[in-house]
């Protein structure tokens, strides 16, 4: 009989292949990795005085490079994990061998004592994080379609922020009482806690493999194909009035016949014309790249200002990062509902104020130290806002190319390549960020690399406003 043939369904299959489960996977791996990458940030500069006895004066240089070195491997491995994660049959095969890479990165950042050898693990590190976020977006969108990618976004990253909340204030902590040791030792016991959730989770398609009961079939076909099910809702990306023009805005997605065997093969190059894709990694790269400066200059700024220590030094991230982590799902919940256009124009909009007065807290007590604490929160509710937009506009683009254009793009669509490319591009802002802080920092000050990143801002509003989608109209 034909169901001899179907293997039998492993066990624990529909909580292993549900939703919620794969979610949380994807949202554990990523707070892993952000955890992992968090870390050591408040405390890179101690171990390069304490550890490794480096001179005051080249600490900030070599802060900067170590953060960069991360972003960097990224940008270089993202990729090729995409194109991987797009041809291997399971997502979970590369995703599992990203984790390798953590697990020797952190094990180089314990025991090592030279930079070359913390450049090393920074390196892997990177390596680690570009698979996690290429294949991780990936595996989201699959799961959840695009009807509620945004909100979706908006709710991991709220979780996920929170590794990037504590693991400052943990690693300060940690690290002043007890040591590398201890640091590490907690950093070694969450990935073992990664390591199995991914080796359990069972992705959607996979799960299709085995007969279902008809509530399961449903629903990861639905998830699937959530575009074109009949009995599905239409995705909010992909709603348009239906007007005489509609036709006419459809056709200008078809992409023209004979195109060279380059873009044959990866189709995804014929996007990067498109020039609210290019906005919206435009954006992306903006977004990592004022991460990347608050991250190398809070700890040296705060240290430089109050005399902190590596302790307080990771206290200052919870101002910046709690407002993520209360206003970061409603976000992206507007720009499901509203589209990425407004919120991003807002949201960097907004950033320009709170980096152009980061120029007024002076060496002092308290009054000084509240002051940095009120304009990093201000801070945290632009980053809360510029999230979810560069994703979903990228995501809406591709998918307009991949229906007018099935039999080129192929029936699930090149969306790992897509993410590995925003990987990248945010990985170069990750890059950019620190490299710019260290220069201008040295060259112009505190008060002046920030307005100067404010300006970047600005501009990326503007654009924001001109090239993005417009609201979606219900």
């Amino acid at each position: 009989m034909a169901t001899n043939t179907i293997p039998s369904p492993p066990i624990g299959l529909k909580w292993r292949s549900s939703t919620p489960y794969i979610l949380f996977t994807i949202s554990m791996a990523m707070f892993t990795d952000l955890f992992l990458y968090g870390i050591i940030v408040p405390t890179i500069p101690f171990i390069l005085r304490d550890r490794l006895g480096i001179p005051h004066q080249q600490i900030q240089s070599l802060t900067s490079s170590l953060l960069s070195s991360y972003a960097l491997a990224s940008v270089l491995s993202s990729l090729p994990a995409g194109i991987i994660a797009d041809k291997v049959a399971a997502r979970q095969i590369p995703f599992l061998g990203g984790l390798l890479s953590l697990l020797s990165a952190t094990a180089l950042l314990f025991l090592g004592q030279s930079v070359p050898i913390l450049l090393l693990a920074r390196i892997l590190q990177g390596i680690s994080g570009a698979v996690v976020w290429t294949v991780g977006l990936a595996l989201i969108r699959d799961t959840v379609g695009s009807a509620n990618l945004g909100v979706t976004i908006g709710n991991i990253f709220a979780f996920i922020s929170v590794g990037e909340l504590i693991s400052p204030v943990i690693g300060g902590v940690l690290y002043d009482k007890a040591g590398n040791a201890a640091v590490f030792g907690l950093c070694f016991a969450l990935l073992g806690v990664d390591f199995i959730m991914r080796l359990v989770m069972i992705e959607k398609k996979t799960a299709l493999k085995y007969e279902l009961d008809s509530r399961i079939s449903s629903e990861t076909n639905s998830v699937i194909d959530d575009e074109e099910s009949a009995a599905g809702e239409t995705s909010p990306l992909l709603q348009t009035v239906k007007s005489r023009e509609e036709e006419e805005e459809e056709a200008t997605w078809i992409v023209p016949k004979d195109q060279p065997t380059l873009i044959q093969k990866f189709p995804i190059i014929y996007t990067l014309r498109n020039s609210r894709l290019l906005v919206a990694e435009f954006v992306a790269l903006m977004q990592a790249l004022v991460i990347g400066v608050f991250d190398s200059t809070i700890p040296t700024e705060t240290e430089g200002l109050f005399g902190f220590s590596s302790l307080k030094s990771g206290l200052m991230f919870i101002p910046l990062v709690l407002p993520y982590l209360v206003f970061g799902a409603i976000a992206g919940k507007g720009v499901d509902k509203y589209g990425a256009r407004i919120v991003a124009t807002v949201g960097f909009g907004w950033m320009v104020l709170p980096l152009v007065l980061l120029r007024i807290p002076q060496p002092g007590g308290t009054a000084e130290i509240v002051k940095f604490c009120v304009l990093l929160a201000f801070s945290g509710l632009g980053f809360a806002l510029i999230s979810a937009p560069s994703l979903v506009e990228a995501s809406y683009v591709l998918e307009r190319y991949h229906h007018a254009n099935k039999e080129l793009f192929g029936e699930d669509g090149p969306y790992a390549q897509l993410y590995a490319i925003n990987s990248m591009v945010f990985s170069a802002g990750l890059t950019l960020g620190p490299l710019i802080a260290g220069f201008l920092r040295e060259k112009i000050g505190y008060g002046n690399m920030n307005a100067v990143v404010a300006g970047l801002c600005a501009v990326v509003s503007v654009l924001s406003w001109v090239f993005l989608g417009k609201i979606v109209k219900k």
